[in-house]
């Protein structure tokens, strides 16, 4: 199966260094995404857009080999909502997709407003500093200090350009919804609670909550376990 990893904000493709050789020994073609925009801290990213992202992932499944439903997708964080797009754009196409910490955002509205950004882009914020220690839980502070000091400007327009979604038959496509730093239960409190920012996700028909306790960058943190919980992902699609 081909894997097409997409990272969140403030991350690029080597994000997936330590999950990609673990996929690719278990005989998958793995394509960690780096988006536009991200290749360098010092990069002009002014001027990209959050359709520049999707297109950028819609453009990876285009270059899969085939016209069946024989990729796999995940997404981290923001980046469920960058892939739950191109989704949309190629629903016949995607096997399944997997939202790692993260939840696709609804039509018409903007992935995460509010930020402070200076000059087209926004620096990742000090999660401490925010009340948000629950997303850096696992990091010892070595590795915490070695995130941020790596952590690449996201560019402005991700977060409040406002999502476009058309295709229905999204919905049909399996999910798995990975949970990090909330819980499964949680998650699905704020579907039954018909919270606005999960509404995208109550509308799909098919998904599995996973737990993944820990932190918000499993990815980095907590690779092994994630990596087991993509294959056995990608295993649920796979003929009998």
């Amino acid at each position: 199966m081909h894997i097409i990893l997409v990272p969140g904000l403030w991350l690029d493709g080597s994000s997936w260094d330590a999950v990609t050789p673990l996929l690719e020994d278990a005989g998958h073609d793995v394509h960690p995404l780096t988006l536009p925009g991200m290749h360098s801290k010092e990069a002009d990213r002014s001027a990209i857009t959050l359709r520049d992202q999707v297109d950028a992932v819609v453009a990876a499944i285009d270059a899969v080999p085939g016209d069946g439903e024989d990729i796999l997708l995940v997404g981290h964080s923001i980046g469920c909502g960058i892939a739950h797009a191109a989704l949309d754009a190629r629903p016949g196409r995607v096997a399944r997709i997997v939202h790692v910490g993260g939840f696709p955002a609804p039509a018409g509205t903007p992935m995460l407003p509010g930020l402070p950004a200076t000059n087209g882009e926004v620096p990742m914020p000090d999660w401490a500093e925010m009340g948000e220690e629950a997303n850096i839980v696992d990091f010892d502070e070595e590795s915490l200090a070695r995130f941020y000091a790596e952590a690449i400007p996201a560019p402005e327009r991700v977060l409040t350009d406002a999502v476009q979604l058309s295709d229905e038959r999204r919905y049909d496509v399996p999910a798995t919804a990975v949970c990090p730093e909330y819980t499964a239960a949680d998650l699905r409190g704020w579907i039954e609670s018909n919270e606005g920012p999960v509404s995208e996700m109550a509308r799909i028909r098919d998904v599995e909550y996973v737990d993944l306790p820990g932190g918000h960058w499993p990815q980095l943190t907590q690779p092994a376990k994630l990596t087991q919980i993509i294959l056995d992902a990608a295993a649920s699609t796979e003929p009998a």
